[in-house]
């Protein structure tokens, strides 16, 4: 299953609530200002690392990284994509769910 998130986790709780769903091989993309999320340093910085730990695969969109200045400062193992690869992701995954 694709979880894809898109609120800054400073802002709401809904990456915590995709992360507590999430299960092994799932993928989680991050989009617009849900890629703080993503950054060394940030608050939930650990949270990330875990789920990479138990065989979740991040992924944030570039442009929005890079939107954001944030492109030198992505978490090592976090997979960062393009427009067409968020397209690839989709295709890959059986079930799509957006968080809100």
């Amino acid at each position: 299953m694709l979880h894809i998130v898109n609120k800054s986790p400073s802002e709401r709780n809904t990456l915590d609530a995709c992360l507590r769903m999430a299960k092994k091989g799932s993928a989680i993309l991050l989009i617009e200002d849900a890629v703080y999320a993503v950054t060394k340093g940030s608050t939930v910085e650990s949270k990330m690392k875990a789920a990479m730990a138990k065989d979740i695969h991040v992924y944030a969109l570039w442009p929005d990284l890079e939107a954001r200045g944030m492109q030198d400062t992505v978490i090592d193992g976090i997979k960062q994509v393009d427009y067409p690869g968020f397209v690839d992701l989709v295709a890959e995954n059986k079930n799509v769910q957006s968080w809100l």
